[in-house]
């Protein structure tokens, strides 16, 4: 099943990649200012590494029994290729890996729903932003009476859930050390830690919890988790300058052409429906996009 879903992935890439360039912006050479000289990685191509278990930002839509990217990071990925003049290439892996290959230099942009947190910009430079989210607190409806203010939620009896390596882990730490943290790769297990009782409560950004509070009702976003850095912006290789000018350049123009909350609009919708969260070569991903097929066809 791994080697299936490693084709499956190599396949929908492809497919992705096709799509994408097809239904792209397309910029009149008189209609953007000049932009300043830069390099990628690779000639002619933008790379950008995303972390699709993240809906609204990004994941796997599912149309026509098959998963295809999707969210308003992907959406905001196409515009600023289009915008450059490049074609776009998405590579996706674990949101670990999106900060890793950032440091590296292996991609040229990571977006991930990444906030601009001081603490990452020895290894990566920051966009302006270009969504402004937040940050909650979530539990289940059974135990949504426990924690009334973030006070509660720092007691050694209960295991609290935050993903490896982001911002989240960080308010987890900060907010709840005498807790039990629990760090995971995927906000995808978080949840089903959370629905499975493992887990008393967990920080998620606001728009991806009241996203899966939507799917799931037995889940419960309680409490505003206050944080200086709120807002996502787009994670830029260390140095270019002259790429992150571009970026910004292009995100300003989504912003002011009303691009961004088009793509905003879309991915809440296509998030509602079936869809997949997790990477395409995961051994329950086949399994997992054929319940998500079932269900969409019983709705």
């Amino acid at each position: 099943m791994k080697k299936y879903a490693k084709l499956l992935s190599l396949v929908l890439a492809l497919a992705m990649a096709f799509s994408l360039m097809a239904t792209g912006t397309a910029f009149a050479d008189d209609a953007k200012p000049e932009l300043p000289e830069f390099e990628t990685v690779t000639p002619g191509k933008l790379t950008v590494a995303t972390s699709p278990d993240f809906a609204p930002y990004e994941f796997y839509a599912i149309v026509d029994g098959e998963p295809v990217l999707a969210g308003f990071d992907v959406a905001l990925a196409q515009y600023i290729a289009d915008y450059l003049g490049l074609e776009l290439e998405i590579i996706p892996m674990d949101f670990d890996g999106v900060l890793n290959e950032l440091a590296s230099g292996g991609v040229d942009l990571g977006m991930a729903g990444l906030s601009p947190d001081p603490k990452r910009m020895d290894a990566m430079d920051f966009s302006d932003v270009y969504y402004q989210g937040g940050q909650s607190f979530v539990t289940t409806q059974a135990n949504k009476d426990l924690f009334k203010s973030l006070e509660d939620t720092n007691k050694a009896e209960y295991s609290i859930g935050a993903q490896n390596g982001s911002i989240q882990m960080d308010l987890a730490n900060t907010n709840s050390p005498e807790a039990d943290i629990v760090a995971l790769v995927k906000v995808t297990d978080i949840v089903a830690e959370l629905l499975g009782g493992k887990l008393d409560g967990a920080y998620i950004e606001t728009a991806v919890a009241e996203n899966y509070a939507s799917n799931y009702p037995d889940l419960a976003v309680v409490l505003e988790v206050p944080y200086e850095s709120e807002g996502s912006a787009v994670g830029v290789v260390k140095g270019n300058a002259g790429l992150l000018e571009a970026v910004n350049m292009a995100v300003a123009a989504a912003l002011e052409d009303g691009s961004m909350d088009s793509f905003v609009a879309e991915a809440n919708e296509q998030s509602i429906g079936a869809k997949y969260e997790g990477l395409l070569d995961a051994e329950d991903a086949e399994a997992a996009i054929a319940e998500a097929v079932a269900e969409a066809e019983a709705a």
